[in-house]
């Protein structure tokens, strides 16, 4: 038999015809598919655009925050994200935001359909904070990557508006910083009563860094300010210092160099990544290190409990990796207790004393307090009646005599002066 013969005998054959039939629609359909996932793909990627934002980058909080009031009402399948806001009266309102779940969810955007996929890694956490993994990509028809620029650009906008009128405190966790506690109500600067002269030195000080960068560089010179704040406790270092970052609209790092497991590494990280606008605080200098002129012992004791060195602490504040467009404020109450090297030019810019109440503290602390008719007259009388004393008094113990008094009149508060050295 020829095969020609051969080959038209199995296609008489029933059985062979249609195991044949069924073996051509098995592989045209593989075909099929293997080419729609082929179509798909090209069409994914020349004709639909993918956005993906990891739970680690700082636009990760606005994003949520920003699905949360567009994308929430448009899916039925939801989680709860539970928060506290801070009324101007101090008291805690617990809020509750509708956020769309871990899976797949559709909204729209200006026109445009947008497809939102919400990721959890259950066997992977983010080490910082100690929760799982997550990530938001999202996904639209197009080519435009301005649409995903609007949408970060407004969800950032979002934030801010949350917290417009508003002091931020960031805290150091790991090698990130991270918003600490409230965003709390811009204090007025004009509420911290300094001697005369201070505050305006320090705050016109401050603003013209701001506004002159081009100066800086056009000199050559490193374009970051430092500040150092000494004098008695209770005198108002610590308060100017957030009054002064509500008035330039900043927000208020808190770094505290005596925490274990900070090291030098660590330090200039943190240095170098502090948020925009932002000023770096570090308070308590003279507790952190001792000064290089006392004993090897008194160093070897005290640096066992803190792996970050001295030198390491100059180098982060004008090293050669050291940042720009930054402010850094110290605090001290014992500046002979600071090294000459830790506060010379270039690493201390301004140093203001901030000590016991002047005469015109106290008759600013007492209009602040009591108004009307006789106010002018009777701060006057207090000023002189506790200077007359002869002892030093802080602003912290005027004001919690006035506490004491808030429902005084004027009179008993001039009679009654000596409860002020009475009370410590």
């Amino acid at each position: 038999m020829t095969i020609a013969e051969y080959i038209g005998a199995l296609s008489e054959n029933p059985y062979f015809g249609a195991g044949f039939g069924l073996f051509g629609v098995g592989a045209g359909a593989a075909m099929l598919r293997k080419g729609m996932q082929g179509a798909m793909i090209l069409f994914r990627r020349h004709y639909m655009i993918t956005l993906e934002v990891p739970c680690r980058d700082k636009s990760y909080q606005w994003l949520l925050q920003w699905i949360t009031q567009k994308g929430a009402r448009q899916t039925q399948h939801l989680s709860v994200e539970t928060s506290f806001e801070q009324r101007d009266t101090g008291h805690i309102k617990t809020r509750y935001d509708f956020i769309p779940s871990v899976g797949t969810h559709i909204m729209r955007y200006g026109g445009t359909w947008i497809k939102v996929d919400r990721a959890r890694e259950q066997h992977t956490l983010d080490l910082h904070m100690g929760v799982p993994w997550e990530t938001v990509q999202l996904t639209a028809f197009g080519r435009d990557k301005n649409l995903y620029f609007k949408i970060l650009e407004e969800a950032r906008q979002l934030a801010l508006k949350n917290t417009e009128g508003k002091t931020i405190m960031y805290t150091a966790m790991g090698s990130e910083w991270r918003p600490f506690g409230h965003p709390r109500k811009r204090r007025p600067i004009g509420s911290v009563v300094l001697d005369e002269g201070v505050s305006e030195r320090i705050l016109r000080d401050c603003r013209e860094f701001i506004k002159n960068p081009q100066w800086y560089s056009d000199r050559g010179i490193p374009y970051r300010r430092g500040y150092l704040l000494h004098g008695p406790p209770g005198c108002g270092k610590s308060s100017f210092i957030t009054a002064l970052a509500g008035e330039i609209e900043f927000g208020i790092c808190l770094l505290n160099l005596s925490e274990r497991g900070l090291t030098d590494d660590r330090l200039n990280h943190l240095m170098n990544v502090a948020p925009q606008q932002s000023i770096i605080l570090l308070e308590d200098i003279d507790a952190a290190f001792v000064s290089r002129q006392d004993t090897l012992q008194q160093k070897a004791a005290y640096e066992g409990l803190n792996r970050v060195t001295f030198s390491g602490l100059l180098n982060c504040l004008d090293g050669v990796a050291s940042t720009e467009a930054r402010i850094v404020f110290m605090t001290t109450n014992y500046l002979e207790r600071l090294d000459p090297a830790l506060i010379r030019p270039g690493r201390v810019d301004v140093k203001e004393y901030v000590g016991h109440c002047s005469r015109h503290q106290l008759e600013q602390m007492f209009r602040r307090f009591y108004t009307g008719t006789d106010a002018e007259a009777n701060a006057r009388i207090f000023a002189e009646r506790v200077a007359a004393d002869g002892r030093n008094v802080s602003p912290a113990q005027v004001q919690g005599y006035f506490m004491v008094h808030k429902m005084s009149d004027q009179q008993t508060v001039l009679d009654n002066v000596q409860q002020i050295w009475d009370s410590t």
